[in-house]
């Protein structure tokens, strides 16, 4: 499989197969493809599988779309402003992904679902109790918020993270909260209680727009529905 991302604000990934080989995806994430292109949809890796990714943020049922008659072509684009990455999936390279980052992914990645170690980062943290995973073999296509800033912490090296800008991490960082300090501070800084502590070794990739900040800022515009 070959690939191209295109576009900056809202970029779409372009995939080329070779005859029989197959790229997975959420239901509705397909933008464009070759006529040769099959499509099948199914809860891949069964019941518990399914039901996880469902917990995960995303569908139980997932598209699996296979280059028939020849070489395919099949391309996925982003449902908000912001960025496409492309990540090399391994033995021993697995990747946690915000809620509803997974875009694609050739047919040998699996994603699951992954429980936050400690309750108190997954209630507090900003990203939820529960995460995405991804495992297996081959390359996988996630969509993150606005522009992506990196960092490869060394380890016992942390970052403080406001909510909601950790997008993804490499399974051997390890994620805690952080209390904000004073109590003035808390009541008066605008930032909220808590942060999220990021703790590698490992890499981490961090969002400059998250959604839910964005629908704070636009939603004092919004008529009420009290109107």
């Amino acid at each position: 499989m070959r690939y191209e991302i295109k576009g900056e604000t809202l970029p779409v990934v372009v995939c080329h197969l070779e005859e029989g080989e197959q790229m997975i995806t959420e239901r509705g994430s397909m933008s464009w493809m070759s006529p040769n292109m099959r499509m099948d949809t199914g809860a891949r890796g069964g019941f518990g599988k399914a039901l996880g990714r469902m917990f995960s943020g995303d569908s139980i049922f997932q598209n699996t779309y296979t280059a028939e008659n020849g070489t395919g072509l099949i391309a996925f684009a982003s449902s908000f402003p912001g960025s496409i990455k492309a990540f090399e999936i391994g033995p021993g390279q697995d990747y946690i992904f915000q809620k509803s980052a997974f875009l694609a992914a050739e047919a040998g990645v699996e994603l699951s679902v992954h429980f936050q170690k400690k309750l108190g980062s997954g209630i507090f943290g900003g990203e939820g109790f529960i995460m995405q995973r991804l495992s297996g073999q081959g390359t996988a296509f996630a969509e993150f918020d606005g522009h992506v800033v990196e960092y490869e912490l060394k380890p016992g090296q942390s970052i403080v993270v406001d909510t909601g800008y950790l997008a993804a991490m490499t399974a051997s960082c390890s994620m805690d909260i952080q209390t904000v300090s004073g109590i003035k501070n808390m009541v008066f800084g605008g930032e909220g209680i808590f942060n999220t502590l990021i703790t590698g070794p490992g890499h981490i990739w961090l969002q400059t727009m998250p959604l839910s900040n964005v629908a704070g800022v636009l939603r004092p515009y919004f008529p009420s529905s009290e109107n």
